[in-house]
């Protein structure tokens, strides 16, 4: 599995989401995921709603890992403006 396919599928099931996946191993990944659909969601949740998107590609191993940061579109310009 490459990057852009994480992307695609993330994007497909999270709609309006802004999805940036980098990993060039074919198993490891990161993914900044910036969607209003996290609205009202602890980070938990935020993390299972894109865990859902994947449709259980982590669970089967064809992404080995993938480290997660998720965001609204307000959390995510306040974390650019602490930077």
């Amino acid at each position: 599995m490459q990057a852009i396919d994480i992307e695609r599928l993330i994007a497909e099931n999270i709609p309006g989401a802004a999805v940036t996946v980098s990993g060039d191993d074919g198993r490891h990944f990161e993914a900044l995921v910036v969607a209003d659909a996290f609205e009202g969601m602890s980070r938990v949740q935020q993390h299972r709603l894109v865990y859902q998107a994947l449709g259980g590609r982590v669970e089967s191993e064809q992404i080995h890992a993938l480290a997660l940061k998720t965001y609204t579109p307000e959390g995510w310009a306040r974390a650019r403006d602490q930077q």
